[in-house]
């Protein structure tokens, strides 16, 4: 790719940001705007943006000159943003993230990760491995890599090798489809986003796509449904024998899990049974690269996990508050299993975000409260996170809630973070643990937070 100057219009955006460390890292010049930084918010981030030779101008066309080649944006960028309409005057490409980090991708040894739950972590997990084995791949993640984060590097993005690129592979707004990988991953298959019959199409192509093998969930039958012609299917499970990569002896910790992986010992640092089989998925993506899996399973040793994946905001009174974006009904039920494996009650705040998908997924959302909450646990849900955009605006928080609470849960609709914040303070005691639920806010991390000090001030 020859040198080019790039401006992302919508640059605080996780997905944006990332492609632009890797261009930057690429020798490319990167200029960007955001509403945000107008707005003066997410002020750290913007200052390590440019700490990193990002060039940031005012959401008002004036960075969009002569010197651009390249306008990128975002699906979630509307075509009336002064930016754009400058580039459309002066005939600059105007190309989608997506489009520019197929174009990344396909440079060499591609690895996707796509699925319903769980694409992040193994993605960052492949990364991990890879990178403690000495492959210096580049990880482009939706998420924000523990490991990664040296600022004023982001975390979203690690910059290695051109030619090793390792990507989460987004279904929600159909650019699965841009991806042609040397691997497919396909973790799990389940209702989020799209109707079932749509997923699986998407799935399907992305796994056909796949040029040297694909790595599937051996225990979703969805996922072995779709990928029975495929050149070469790699399988992973727990508690699955017949898996080409499978864990067993599976011990929950309250740091971590400990469990065997073909015979090796593997000790993880990031909670959940699901965690385990996100390892047993990136050990087995890494074994298609010709890595062991002792070494695969020996590097995920000292993996930290990913941000807002059941992240530990701090503790105060005895009370843990933690911050998780846990958001459909698997990756809800996840992380309260997760949390009820160890003793104390789980107290969790739960946001939906959009009032189309909480009406999509209303069944499931008050199945997993109902099913992962008992006796003094407790639910309180805030108002649908609404981002903007036309809505049929019908449903409510209280509605799922009130579902919630005729199945003997203890569940309470709170519409004003102000309040809930109150009422946990008062409700909390000692070995309770807080979990703040819900994705698309990035004032979610500052609730918690806030919890955690309103805990903490009760001694005062």
């Amino acid at each position: 790719m020859k040198k080019q100057t790039f401006f992302f219009c919508g640059i605080g955006g996780s997905g944006m940001s990332a492609i632009a460390q890797v261009l930057l890292h690429q020798d490319h010049a990167v200029r960007g705007s955001d509403r945000s930084y107008d707005q003066g918010q997410n002020a750290d981030l913007y200052a390590r943006l440019q700490a990193l030779g990002v060039v940031l101008f005012p959401q008002d066309g004036s960075g969009v000159d002569a010197d651009v080649d390249v306008l990128v944006v975002s699906s979630a960028v509307e075509p009336t943003i002064l930016d754009v309409q400058v580039g459309l005057d002066r005939g600059i490409a105007i190309r989608k993230r997506a489009e520019v980090l197929a174009d990344l991708f396909h440079r060499g040894t591609g690895i996707a990760v796509g699925g319903t739950s769980g694409k992040s972590t193994v993605t960052g997990m492949i990364g991990h491995i890879l990178n403690r084995t000495g492959r210096d791949p580049t990880v482009i993640n939706g998420g924000i890599m523990r490991d990664v984060v040296q600022p004023p590097r982001l975390g979203n993005a690690l910059c290695g090798d051109a030619g090793l690129v390792v990507i989460e592979a987004d279904e929600s707004d159909g650019t699965i489809a841009l991806y042609e990988p040397t691997v497919s991953v396909l973790t799990n298959i389940s209702l989020d986003h799209k109707p079932m019959a749509e997923l699986e199409s998407l799935f399907g192509a992305f796994c056909a796509r796949a040029r040297d093998a694909v790595v599937v969930n051996r225990l979703c039958a969805r996922s072995m449904a779709l990928t029975q012609g495929v050149k070469r299917r790699v399988t992973f499970g727990v508690d699955c024998e017949g898996a080409d990569v499978h864990a067993a002896d599976v011990e929950l910790l309250p740091d971590g899990v400990r469990c065997v992986v073909n015979g090796q010992a593997c000790r993880l640092r990031v909670p959940g049974r699901h965690n385990v089989a996100n390892a047993v998925a990136a050990i087995a993506t890494c074994g298609v690269l010709g890595i062991s899996v002792r070494d695969g399973a020996e590097a995920l040793g000292d993996f930290r996990g990913i941000g807002r994946r059941l992240e530990v905001v701090g503790e105060a009174q005895g009370v843990t508050v933690i911050d998780d974006f846990a958001h459909n009904p698997d990756k809800i039920a996840a992380s309260l299993a997760t949390l009820k494996a160890q003793p104390g009650r789980v107290l969790s705040v739960f946001q939906p975000h959009g009032f189309g998908p909480t009406r999509f997924l209303m069944d499931g959302l008050i199945s997993a409260f109902i099913n992962g909450i008992e006796g003094d646990d407790l639910v309180i849900m805030s108002e649908i996170f609404y981002a903007g955009g036309t809505a049929q605006k019908d449903i409510s928080s209280g509605d799922l809630i009130a579902q919630i609470a005729r199945a003997g849960r203890r569940a309470e609709y709170i519409e004003r973070r102000e309040d809930i914040v109150v009422r946990l303070a008062e409700e909390a005691r000692n070995g309770d643990r807080v979990v703040v639920m819900g994705a698309r806010d990035d004032s979610l991390t500052d609730f918690a937070r806030d919890i955690l000090l309103q805990i903490e001030s009760r001694a005062r």
